[in-house]
């Protein structure tokens, strides 16, 4: 599965948000559970991401205003990842388009994530 992950301040468009995902074709979006309601008119699954899962998720940009927010370096990032579940990565780093970042993450293959599974155990 791939999940999009996506950052945005609360005073962007559904427009701004369709726009942002243009040439994309994510499974399901996903973002903090506070921003969450506003991906519904979309037309995707949404998967809303409690801020506490956020904390200390390693992403591969940082934000210093993410960072005093949610407590991870990339919104988008860090809410692909954990939505995309154990083990996923991310194929496509947080990216700037217009008002909303976006990035992309992949879910480990099922036999991998059940790996991870048994190792946290």
């Amino acid at each position: 599965m791939i999940v999009a992950g996506l950052g945005f301040r609360s005073t962007v468009s559904v427009q701004d948000l369709a726009e942002a995902l243009s040439g994309l074709s994510p499974d399901a979006l996903a973002t903090a559970s506070g921003k969450a309601p506003a991906l519904a008119p979309l037309g995707l699954p949404v998967i809303a991401v409690p801020e506490e899962d956020l904390r200390g998720v390693g992403t591969l940009t940082e934000s210093s205003r993410v960072r005093d927010l949610f407590g991870t370096g990339s919104l988008s990032e860090a809410a692909a990842l954990v939505a995309a579940g154990p083990g996923a990565r991310l194929v496509r780093k947080r990216e700037v388009r217009g008002l909303v970042t976006v990035a992309l993450a992949q879910s480990a293959p099922a036999s991998c994530a059940a790996e991870d599974q048994k190792d946290q155990i």
